[in-house]
């Protein structure tokens, strides 16, 4: 099968090779799939250029990129249903602490990590969905229906933000998010947020008390926990929520204590690969019903051949996007 790979951690025009790799098979329990697109996330990238946890233990010296992709199953192990075989399904955690990824031709992964894909829905829209939107969902949904509270959304321009707006608005939240520039607040605003805060012109306390007269959130889904806490801290009313799924600008981050205890706020993280078996089915129902029915909505910022997956990551890491970056197969 065709495939990238990387070797070592580093740049991605001097790591990423693409080339011939034998066919992988699927062993008992799992199911082989041919993949038909694969999404770069930040978390890849990350990955790839060492600056994340999660290679400890993949196994040197190849690996193969990407956690989610989409295409159609075909062939299965041991203990899988034969009647898969043909059944077009989207991919997550394909490379969690694995060697194989989703950016080769052919992957083969354990059964559950090959959900079924509605007809309704295309193999790039099903590509996007794994980190982002199963992120998304746990950090909205985990603590219960968001529907009627009003909801803070940091970085609405980032991928799990475009998608925990869109969820929260259709649950009938009041969504607040913070943009860095006009440009990301139109993006947000698109996405339905309510208001959109530029966190570099404006102080975002005193902004989301005054777009919320004066009430503040009951939830924050967070995507720079260390940075944005402060604020949080002041803008989280009683007995509400911040989960945080990301502190990579202050990765040890100093936590107001008493100003969120004498709020009885519950802090809880997020990290969609150690996803427990009932919230991840939960999240899959959701994802399969909102495909079928069409209500969310996918950005796709660019495609790239599988040559050209270099291109890919260093599109990611610029920030310079809008949406799911593709490499197709």
């Amino acid at each position: 099968m065709k495939a990238a790979w990387y070797e070592r951690a580093g740049a991605a025009g001097d790591v990423l090779t693409v080339g011939e790799m034998p066919d992988p098979v699927a062993g008992a329990g799992e199911v082989l799939v041919r993949v038909a697109v694969s999404s770069v996330h930040p978390s890849d990238v990350k990955l790839r250029a060492g600056g994340r946890p999660g290679v400890d233990g993949i196994g040197w010296p190849r690996i193969v990129p990407h956690s989610d992709g989409a295409g159609t199953i075909e062939a299965v192990g041991a203990g899988v249903d034969p009647g898969r075989v043909g059944q077009r399904v989207w991919l997550w955690n394909g490379q969690w602490q694995r060697a194989q990824g989703t950016c080769a031709e052919l992957i083969a992964l354990p059964a559950a990590q090959a959900v079924p894909l509605p007809d309704a829905a295309s193999f790039e829209a099903g590509a996007c969905i794994g980190i982002p939107v199963m992120t998304a969902h746990a950090c909205l949904f985990g603590e219960g229906d968001p529907g009627g509270k009003t909801v803070m959304v940091t970085g609405g321009a980032g991928a799990v933000s475009f998608y925990a707006i869109q969820m929260a608005k259709a649950a009938g939240a009041r969504v607040l998010t913070t943009v860095s520039g006009p440009e990301k607040a139109e993006y947000a605003m698109q996405a339905g947020a309510d208001a959109a805060i530029d966190y570099r012109r404006e102080d975002v306390a005193d902004a989301v008390m005054a777009a919320t007269d004066g009430y503040g959130i009951d939830h924050a889904v967070d995507l720079e926990f260390g940075s944005n806490i402060g604020a949080l801290a002041q803008v989280i009313r009683e007995n509400g929520t911040i989960v945080a799924y990301g502190s990579a600008a202050v990765r040890e981050p100093a936590l107001p204590f008493y100003t969120l205890m004498f709020k009885r706020v519950t802090v809880r993280t997020e990290l969609v690969y150690l996803l427990p078996d009932a919230p991840r089915r939960v999240g899959e129902a959701y994802v399969t019903d909102a495909l079928e029915r069409g209500v969310l909505r996918h950005e796709i910022a660019a495609r790239f051949p599988l040559a050209e997956v270099a291109a890919a990551h260093e599109l990611v890491e610029s920030g310079n996007r809008r949406g799911c970056v593709m490499v197709t197969l």
